[in-house]
């Protein structure tokens, strides 16, 4: 029996949530098209698990580092195509102070035999570069200086 789309998606976002990066490319079909249309770089669709596999390699020194997040205010809304679904949530981040922020996000995506196969994921990149603290990789990016 293959995963419902809602299913798909919670193990997604708990999944980048809680650092298992390596178990997230085989929730993607061989080909998907996944976009994120708010990146800030922008950033280059996705067409394939091996594509999302090198989208979220984080090299192993560098996960300790990461800032700790969970997935808050979850609501799914399912649409007239089974495959799809619409939902909003967001990840909220908590800073070594103990201080919390909130990135807002929505992803539509399709799942089919309980991969995803499309996504366009709408995820606040002032928020989400403030959150992680890293503002300044922002500002650098916007005025064509970042490398």
């Amino acid at each position: 029996m293959s995963l419902r789309p809602r299913d798909v998606f919670l193990r997604l976002v708990h999944g980048v949530a809680d650092g298992n990066f390596d178990e997230l490319p085989e929730l993607y079909g061989e080909v998907t098209d996944v976009r994120h249309p708010m990146a800030t770089p922008k950033s280059e669709p996705l067409s394939s698990r091996r594509a999302l596999q090198e989208h979220f390699t984080v090299p192993p020194e560098d996960r300790a580092s990461l800032p700790k997040r969970q997935v808050v205010d979850v609501v799914v809304h399912a649409t007239a195509d089974p495959e799809v679904i619409v939902a909003e949530f967001a990840y909220e981040f908590t800073r070594p102070d103990g201080s919390t922020s909130k990135v807002p996000c929505v992803f539509v995506m399709r799942v089919r035999n309980g991969r995803i196969i499309e996504s366009r994921d709408y995820i606040d990149p002032i928020r989400t570069y403030t959150a992680r603290g890293d503002l300044d990789l922002l500002i650098a990016s916007l005025r064509g200086d970042a490398s």
